[in-house]
C-alpha cells in the first residue's frame, strides 16, 4: 500500500495551495472585486437573478437609491478589484532578478517561502561544504556560507602564489553550489581549462574571481559581485582576510607547514595552528553567527577544512555563545594522513580541542548505511568506514543522529548525499527548535 502511495503523481497545479506564496489571497481580492462590479452591474441593467439577494438586504438598504448603491458597489468592486491586481502583479510579475528558466510558481515558492526559512551558518570548505549547500538551498534563502582560505594547492595555490589573493577555489565551489546548476553561466563559472599554457589546471571561476579581486580591491566585494551574476541563495564569505597559512604539528614532534603538505606528511596530528597565529575573522561573519539559527560544522578534511576556521578564535568564541542549534557532520570514511583510525568521537574531540574546549556542537550527524561492497580503493589507499562509538559520544554528551546519508551508486563509493543530509538536518532542526 505505501509502495503505491508513493508512486501518486500530484498534479503540479496543486502546488499553488502551497501556504506562504502569498498570491491565493490576492487571487480571492480579485474575484471579490469582480463580483461586486459584477452585482452592481446587475442592478444598473435591471436583472432579475439578484432579486432574491436584494430582497434579504432590503430591510436594511431600502432607504438607499438604487443607482446611489449600484455606484458604490462599482466602487468598491473596482478598488478591490485593482488592488488585488496590483498586489497580485508584485507577487508574479516582479521576477526580474530572476534570470533562471524556472516556472513562476518555482520562483514564487523560493522567494517566499524559502526566504521566511531559518537563518543558516555553515562552517568549513572543499567539497564537503559545497556539498551540503546543495542540500541546504531547497529549505532556506537565509544561507551564510562560511570559507575557510588556508588552500594552497592547485589552481588556488598558484594564484595564492603569484598574485598574492586569498584562495579563491573553495569560494568558487560555494558560490556555484548555491547557484542554479543548470544555468549556463555556473557552468562556465566551474569550467576548468584543460591545456593551454599558463591556464592548464586553472577553472574559469578562479580567474574570475582573482580578476574582480584585483577590480574591486578585496575578495569580499569581488565575492559579492559575483554573487549577483550567478544569482545565488544566499552569502558566501570567507572566514578571514588576512594571508591564513596551515601548519601541523605532529606527535613525533615534526611540524609541516602548508595546508596541501599535511595530508601527505603521515603520521599523527596533534595541534593545528596558522601562521600568523592570530588572524582576524571577516566581521560580516561574526554578525552571521550571532543572528543564526542554525550552525552546521562540516563534512568535509577534519584539520584542513573544518577545524582552520575555528582556530580564528572570535569565530570559535561567537560559535559558543551563539544561541543557534549547532550540529557537526562528520565524514563517512576516515581520510588517510588526516583522521586514520578516528572514530566519531575522536572527530569531536578534535574539533573541541580546536575551539578551545568550548561548547560549539550540540549534536553530531553520522551515516548508519553502508554499501554491500566498498570499492577498493579505499582500503588499498587506507580509508575506512569511521566508526560510531555511541558510548564515547554520551560521555561528551553529544546527541547522535543516525541516518542513511549515502548516495545510491553501484561502485562502492562511498559519497554522501546532499538531499539526506540536508534533510536530516532540518528535521533535527525543526524538532529541537520547539523544545
Amino acid at each position: 500500500m505505501l509502495k503505491k502511495i508513493r508512486h501518486i503523481k500530484v498534479p503540479k497545479d496543486v502546488g499553488w495551495l502551497i501556504p506562504g506564496l502569498e498570491v491565493k489571497r490576492w487571487f480571492m481580492i480579485i474575484l471579490l472585486g469582480s463580483f461586486l462590479i459584477l452585482c452592481g452591474l446587475l442592478i444598473i441593467l435591471n436583472i432579475g437573478v439578484l432579486s432574491w439577494l436584494l430582497s434579504f438586504a432590503k430591510s436594511t438598504v431600502d432607504y438607499i437609491p438604487h443607482d446611489l448603491l449600484a455606484a458604490a458597489l462599482i466602487i468598491a468592486g473596482v478598488v478591490i478589484f485593482f488592488f488585488g491586481w496590483q498586489k497580485t502583479n508584485m507577487s508574479m510579475l516582479d521576477l526580474r532578478s530572476e534570470k533562471d528558466k524556472s516556472s513562476v510558481l518555482e520562483i514564487l515558492y523560493r522567494r517566499r517561502k524559502l526566504n521566511h526559512g531559518p537563518h543558516i551558518v555553515a562552517i568549513g570548505g572543499g567539497t564537503g561544504l559545497s556539498m551540503l549547500l546543495k542540500g541546504i538551498k531547497r529549505f532556506t534563502n537565509n544561507i551564510t556560507a562560511v570559507v575557510t582560505v588556508g588552500d594552497d594547492g592547485g589552481s588556488s595555490g598558484r594564484l595564492r602564489e603569484e598574485l598574492g589573493v586569498l584562495p579563491p577555489g573553495d569560494i568558487r565551489n560555494c558560490l556555484a553550489a548555491l547557484a542554479d546548476d543548470e544555468d549556463l553561466v555556473t557552468q562556465l563559472f566551474q569550467y576548468r581549462f584543460q591545456n593551454g599554457e599558463g591556464l592548464e589546471g586553472h577553472s574559469f571561476g578562479n580567474l574570475f574571481l582573482t580578476a574582480l579581486c584585483s577590480i574591486t580591491g578585496d575578495m569580499v566585494t569581488a565575492v559579492k559581485e559575483s554573487s549577483k551574476v550567478l544569482s545565488i541563495r544566499g552569502v558566501v564569505l570567507p572566514a578571514t582576510l588576512d594571508d591564513m597559512k596551515l601548519a601541523a604539528k605532529f606527535e613525533d614532534g615534526r611540524v609541516v607547514h602548508g595546508e596541501s603538505n599535511i595530508p601527505e606528511a603521515g603520521g599523527v596530528i596533534k595541534r593545528l595552528f596558522t601562521e600568523p597565529e592570530v588572524c582576524n575573522p571577516l566581521p560580516d561573519v561574526l554578525t552571521a553567527i550571532k543572528g543564526a539559527d542554525l550552525i552546521i560544522l562540516g563534512p568535509g578534511s577534519l584539520y584542513t577544512s573544518v577545524i582552520p576556521n575555528l582556530l580564528i578564535h572570535q569565530v570559535a568564541d561567537a560559535i559558543a555563545s551563539s544561541k543557534a542549534k549547532k550540529i557537526y557532520v562528520c565524514n563517512i570514511m576516515t581520510q588517510p594522513g588526516e583522521t586514520d583510525d578516528y572514530t566519531v568521537s575522536d572527530h569531536i574531540k578534535a574539533l573541541l580541542k580546536h575551539a578551545g574546549g568550548k561548547r560549539i556542537i550540540d549534536a553530531v550527524l553520522v551515516n548508519n548505511v553502508l554499501p554491500d561492497v566498498i570499492s577498493e580503493g579505499y582500503a588499498q589507499s587506507g580509508s575506512f568506514p569511521v566508526v560510531i562509538d555511541t558510548e564515547k559520544l554520551a560521555s561528551l554528551n553529544i546527541e547522535v543522529i543516525a541516518s542513511k546519508l549515502i548516495q545510491e551508486n553501484k561502485s562502492g563509493l562511498v559519497r554522501h548525499s546532499s538531499n539526506r543530509v540536508a534533510r536530516a538536518i532540518y528535521y533535527w532542526y525543526k524538532k529541537t527548535a520547539k523544545k
